[in-house]
């Protein structure tokens, strides 16, 4: 049985009854609110293009629409993306900025994300630029210009309360993915390690390199490892190396992404938080950990 979800960000909500009710009234089906003017749900819409239909009532509203079946909607595990997804920012450019030369490494990032680059030839390109960069100021970064994606926690932490195992794998680095996983409360997390050289980094990370296989095969190894099949688990991501984990995935959700991964993916959520992965599962806010 499908759902019609209409999820807006909590902080600049333009999700209001009437445009759910007209939504409903157009596509058909049940509406049921999950989140008062955040999110809502319309149960087994009887138009086949519901979807197509919300989204031109929507227009130019901030709000997402998107289609999910009620058959093993709440997932058991969660397999996230860090940078731009569960962080704000970019880990590399940041320490680039302390090097003066954000501008040059961000170019480069930005392509890889959008899939126009090698990942891993992308990846070594920067951290060469890196080389001699101290761990304290790689500290400083992480503690002074590094913040978390709205609705992260409580995405995380809701998914553990109910039972699901959640995963951070990151085309980034373990100095950051170890310290924000920890704070935001994954299960664990996988990431690239930058190498030094007493407290220098060398410009040069550990082979193999964490990348989109990396992603996908430890999707599905925690299935297996799980008994869970993938239609069990939801992967969120934002670049192109995040694609392959969110094409197999149970829920495959682009957050906020390049517009080639939002094409690509099952469901895409351009303007929520991350609350929304909660909502596209059926949570209400009163089942939410916060």
């Amino acid at each position: 049985m499908p759902v019609l979800c209409l999820i807006a960000n909590p902080n600049d909500s333009e999700l209001d009854p009437a445009l759910a009710a007209a939504i409903a009234g157009q596509t058909g089906g049940e509406l049921n609110w999950l989140n008062h003017a955040i999110a809502c749900e319309i149960i087994e819409p009887k138009s086949t293009d519901a979807l197509d239909i919300a989204r031109q009532i929507i227009g130019q509203r901030r709000v997402d629409a998107a289609i999910v079946p009620t058959e093993q909607r709440r997932k058991q595990i969660l397999i996230a993306d860090m940078d731009s997804t569960m962080i704000e920012q970019e880990c590399i450019d940041e320490l680039a900025a302390a090097l003066g030369i954000k501008e040059q490494v961000a170019e480069i990032t930005d392509r890889a994300m959008r899939g126009e680059l090698d990942f891993g030839q992308a990846l070594d390109t920067r951290v060469a630029l890196l080389k001699g960069l101290e761990r304290k100021v790689v500290e400083q970064v992480r503690r002074e210009q590094i913040t978390l994606m709205p609705g992260g926690r409580a995405l995380v932490q809701t998914m553990k309360a109910y039972g699901a195992y959640t995963s951070l794998v990151s085309g980034g680095f373990t100095l950051f993915a170890e310290y924000f996983a920890k704070r935001i409360g994954f299960d664990e997390a996988v990431a690239n390690v930058l190498e030094f050289d007493g407290e220098q980094l060398t410009g040069t990370v550990t082979k193999p390199i964490v990348d989109k296989d990396t992603k996908r095969e430890r999707l599905v190894a925690l299935a297996a490892e799980r008994n869970l099949q993938l239609s069990q688990t939801i992967a969120v991501g934002d670049g192109a190396n995040d694609l392959d984990m969110i094409r197999i995935a149970g829920f495959g959700v682009a957050m906020h992404a390049k517009p080639a991964v939002a094409a690509e993916a099952g469901i895409r959520i351009d303007h929520g938080d991350l609350t929304a992965l909660l909502y596209l599962q059926g949570y209400s806010d009163e089942e939410i950990v916060r």
